[in-house]
């Protein structure tokens, strides 16, 4: 498996996120990930508080690395124009040599679209336009010319597009989101990296239906990287953990917490990342790691050296 994680951009500083950025960079890690929040997004967070807007702050992680993956997980398709969130994509990939990833998803935070006045439409709507915002992208990544579009929601008038990036074939995208009848298949059709949540099970469902709409498009499902998102906290005492899996996850029963979260002792962390694995997880990509330089040498040397 290969490893990545969320590195928020709210409740912290810029100097907290190079740091850790670049602590990643000298381990084991794969890739780095910020948000695509203009406001602190959980409801118990105060939205008053700094919160950095997460394209900018890949800029200048590219700048500060010189190895790791880097990319959004997940960019809201409501936020910006994808033909501009595309030529975004591609510059940062031309200015880290080759190591941009575009995550993108329908978004889902209704609070900053009304804050900051733009359309929240239906979750038909967002999934519309999802799909419509990746068949455009990846004509831009692909086609060779001016690229033609005419959707619904967006239009391309023989639209140039260069360069397109380094990587070859084309920049990966992953479309984040399980919805099974809507968001699966726009990953089916236009994606290359899958990223769900929810415990091994949930993960094992969610790639069966990836597979079904693979084979309903003519797409080799193979070709897609599975990633899990996942809830990781280091937490030797187990009082402190209990506390952590039930104020992440009041859904489950405690005994589905502690089989399936990855939150406790190292070990107990590489035990739920093995199950994740045996359920078809390529890589993980972690959540709600507090900005730590210290966090992230433990985890790679007490967990990702599992898996080497």
């Amino acid at each position: 498996m290969k490893f990545g994680s969320q590195i928020p951009g709210n409740q912290t500083t810029w100097e907290e996120m190079r740091a850790v950025a670049q602590t990643m960079d000298q381990g084991r890690w794969d890739s780095a990930w910020t948000f695509d929040h203009f406001v602190p997004p959980l409801a118990f967070m105060d939205e008053s508080g700094d919160c950095l807007e997460g394209w900018m702050t890949l800029a200048a992680m590219g700048e500060a690395t010189s190895r790791l993956k880097l990319g959004t997980i997940v960019s809201g398709n409501t936020y910006r124009n994808p033909a501009l969130l595309a030529k975004m994509v591609a510059t940062l990939d031309v200015t880290t040599n080759g190591r941009a990833m575009l995550g993108i998803g329908a978004a889902w935070h209704e609070r900053e679209h009304l804050a900051y006045g733009w359309d929240y439409p239906s979750i038909k709507e967002r999934s519309d336009r999802l799909e419509e915002a990746c068949a455009l992208i990846h004509a831009l990544f692909t086609n060779q010319g001016p690229v033609e579009y005419q959707g619904q929601y967006y239009r391309l008038d023989a639209a140039p597009f260069a360069p397109k990036g380094v990587q070859e074939p084309h920049i990966p995208i992953m479309v984040g989101g399980g919805g099974e009848k809507r968001t699966l298949r726009t990953l089916a059709l236009y994606g290359d990296i899958m990223n769900v949540g929810g415990p091994p099970s949930v993960l094992r469902q969610k790639i069966e239906v990836l597979e079904r709409h693979c084979e309903a498009v003519g797409r080799d499902p193979s070709t897609i990287t599975k990633t899990a998102f996942i809830v990781v906290a280091l937490q030797e005492d187990e009082a402190k953990a209990a506390r952590l899996r039930e104020r992440f996850a009041p859904q489950m029963s405690e005994e589905e917490r502690m089989r399936d979260m990855a939150v406790g002792p190292a070990g107990h962390i590489v035990e739920v990342l093995k199950r994740f694995e045996e359920a078809g997880a390529d890589g993980a990509i972690f959540q709600s790691i507090p900005n730590n330089p210290r966090l992230y040498e433990r985890l790679d040397a007490e967990v990702l050296a599992a898996f080497d």
